[in-house]
């Protein structure tokens, strides 16, 4: 594993995994907090610690980021090689779970802002079924190229996506916009928001637990 990272179970001996990627700056740390509110039975959570790499949004600073970010605005490109670099990552996060006796398919991706997009990205593109792809305070990354490049084995997996109607940092308009490209594509997506800003908020992670509680439900 090329990565480190923080882990957690709920229980013993559990069904399912949550790989969950932070957002722009943090660390694997920012959602432990948030996993353990959602008082979930049964599941294992990890929380990868992105590479150190130069943001050129930042100036060129290096810090934890899943991909590079040349502009919000996204007008001066996006960064592929690097969202390849976390797809790669992430797969073997899921094949370590694989060895470990969770199918891909009791396997949820979850990310916050940056960490959101990444599992977008990586998750509608996953050659193997997925349990559930949740994307907080985000939008779909390289959104043009997804319907040649997404893997029909998750084509019918439940999207989650929330969003802050006063987020300053990814604009609310621009989560519905990437909720509204998806449905286009036909993939079902449960969308929430929030009177917040780029955050998190206890009406929210009662939603996502709900979620959750559904997917496992389902798969019982």
């Amino acid at each position: 594993m090329t990565l480190p990272f923080i882990e957690f179970e709920t229980s013993s001996n559990p069904a399912f995994s949550v790989i969950w990627l932070h957002g722009l700056g943090a660390d694997g740390n920012d959602f432990v907090p948030v996993a353990e509110a959602l008082s979930l039975p049964g599941m294992r959570f990890i929380f990868p610690h992105a590479p150190i790499r130069p943001v050129t949004l930042n100036g060129g600073y290096r810090m934890r980021a899943w991909y590079d970010i040349y502009s919000l605005d996204l007008k001066s490109g996006e960064d592929r090689e690097g969202m390849l670099d976390t797809q790669q990552r992430i797969s073997e996060f899921i094949a370590r779970e694989k060895e470990r006796g969770i199918a891909s398919d009791h396997v949820l991706l979850a990310g916050f802002s940056q960490g959101g997009a990444a599992v977008l990205y990586a998750g509608l593109r996953c050659p193997e079924r997925l349990a559930g792809i949740m994307a907080l305070s985000a939008y779909l990354p390289l959104a043009t190229s997804l319907r040649q490049e997404a893997h029909p084995a998750n084509s019918e997996t439940p999207l989650f996506m929330a969003h802050g109607t006063m987020d300053d940092v990814i604009p609310i308009s621009a989560g519905r916009a990437s909720r509204d490209a998806l449905a286009n594509l036909g993939h079902e997506v449960r969308w929430c928001d929030y009177a917040m800003a780029h955050s998190v908020c206890q009406d929210e992670i009662g939603d996502i637990a709900a979620w959750i509680g559904e997917i496992v439900a389902r798969a019982l």
